[in-house]
């Protein structure tokens, strides 16, 4: 079965991972890439953890209360039985859970990702294939320019005055288009002057 895929906002949202070891790093690393506040728990922290950022941690074993409050948990130790321990809790308590390469006892996983800025393309193959999904996402990184994350930031930018200036939603998407398409083919992001030109048009539209 395939998972559905959701994209969640975590800045500063509470997170947790169990786990001080390398694999906890990596998730760590994800979470803090996305804005979240994390807390990592563990009998031991390899210091790298520390070094991603303003990390909260507590090295000592898991307490079942750990979990209480958090927008998601990952369960990242060495321990299988742990991991699933962990995973049953969250569950129980409607939390979203990863136990890292346990799949079965996942209620959410981690995709490949590509980031720039905002704009995030993300691959999964339901947890059967990792280098699956890794060869798409490495397809994917050609496109995924800094540029064009610039440029969603610009577009971002102009919603508001798109939203009360242009009347029809097919106007607006329109104009979007036409908007990226002179950002793409520029190579950088439209002027002021181009951007209030292209809106004019659209704007004497019903």
């Amino acid at each position: 079965m395939s998972y559905f895929p959701l994209f969640m906002e975590l800045k500063d949202q509470d997170c947790l991972v169990v786990g001080g070891g390398r694999i906890a790093w990596r998730k760590v690393k994800v979470l803090m890439d996305f804005g979240a506040r994390v807390s990592v728990v563990a009998p031991e922290i390899i210091p790298e953890i520390g070094e991603l950022g303003p990390v909260l941690q507590a090295e000592r074993d898991f307490e079942d209360g750990d979990v209480q409050g958090r927008t998601l948990v990952v369960a990242a130790t060495d321990d299988e039985a742990l991991n699933r321990h962990i995973s049953r809790i969250c569950q129980a308590r409607s939390i979203p859970v990863n136990a890292v390469d346990q799949t079965q006892d996942c209620s959410f996983i981690f995709p490949a990702y590509v980031k720039q800025g905002e704009v995030v393309a993300a691959f999964s193959s339901g947890g059967q294939s990792p280098v699956m999904a890794q060869y798409l996402k490495a397809q994917i990184k050609p496109v995924m320019t800094e540029e064009l994350g610039r440029l969603a930031a610009c577009l971002g930018s102009i919603r508001d005055m798109v939203q009360s200036s242009v009347r029809t939603g097919s106007a607006r998407k329109h104009l979007y288009q036409e908007l990226l398409q002179l950002g793409l083919q520029k190579g950088e992001n439209p002027e002021t002057e181009e951007i209030w030109n292209v809106m004019k048009k659209y704007m004497e539209q019903e």
